[in-house]
């Protein structure tokens, strides 16, 4: 039977999929025989090799206990990357800095941030891409689990200040069932309750005194350096400068000052706990 000529140099998919032929072959396997051992059927490996269909975490994990694979250069590591590689720019780095901030600042529109999601919030907006061909049902599994690795990556002994400016959009826009968002306003009040933690909500009638349309985050390190990263729907920025960063955190106490204080803003929360507009 004729074999694709595989290209590891066209993409990490490619590359991804060329060593995982390479060490069936190695071993003699056939597609059916990796299959069996890694829990897939045969076509999806082959789609896999070709490039046909993105590995996933499981597989992933799944051809690392097939092959017997340990250390640095598993398929899970190569998965993470390529996954990395899925998202916006400069979003991979200011993750891997997160974990390790003594200081973080969120100002975030239409959605809840990731770091105070519940896991159905973060399961309803995961489906939702699904639903519109965005992702696959694997992949949301596997959006869902990224965002419980981030918040895990907080929980230390010495965890962060977190503050947070929420949008009033990211409270008024319905995810999920009407459970869903109770659960979710319940975790922003228990967040706000936190000693290491301030919530605020900007409300619409800020207009003007809003200094950002955008979603941002600041990081300040333990050595306090600072970092920023900031989107927009097509590409992100991330920000290594000091002294770069130094005028969005000057705009971000601002907003901070305008926007109503933590009581107020968990009063505005509660209230839509309850059902009131």
């Amino acid at each position: 039977m004729n074999k694709n000529e595989l290209n590891p140099d066209a993409s990490p998919e490619a590359a991804y999929g060329a060593r995982l032929r390479s060490l069936r072959e190695a071993r003699g396997w056939t597609q059916e025989d990796l299959a069996a051992r890694a829990e897939y059927s045969s076509v999806h490996v082959s789609a896999v090799e070709n490039g046909r269909k993105p590995p996933t975490l499981r597989f992933s994990r799944s051809a690392d206990r097939a092959f017997g694979i340990e250390g640095e250069d598993t398929f899970e590591r190569r998965f993470r990357e390529i996954r990395h590689g899925s998202l916006l720019e400069g979003f991979p780095e200011y993750v891997g800095h997160e974990g390790r901030a003594a200081e973080i600042r969120l100002y975030e529109v239409g959605v809840i941030p990731g770091l105070l999601q519940t896991p159905e919030y973060a399961t309803a907006l995961a489906e939702g891409a699904v639903k519109r061909g965005a992702i696959t049902a694997e992949q949301a599994e596997e959006r869902v689990a990224l965002v419980a690795e981030r918040q895990a990556a907080l929980v230390r002994t010495r965890p962060p200040l977190i503050f947070v400016v929420l949008d009033e959009s990211c409270l008024r826009r319905p995810i999920g069932e009407p459970a869903v968002m109770d659960a979710q306003f319940a975790r922003l009040a228990e967040f706000a309750e936190l000693p290491n933690t301030v919530l605020q909500v900007a409300p619409f009638d800020m207009g003007t005194r809003r200094p950002f349309n955008l979603p941002l985050y600041i990081l300040t390190m333990p050595d306090r350096s600072l970092m920023s990263y900031a989107e927009s729907a097509q590409r992100g920025h991330f920000e290594r400068d000091s002294s770069s960063v130094v005028p969005v955190l000057t705009a971000y106490h601002q907003l901070q000052a305008e926007a109503p204080s933590q009581a107020q803003s968990v009063a505005m929360i509660s209230q839509l706990l309850k059902g009131t507009p």
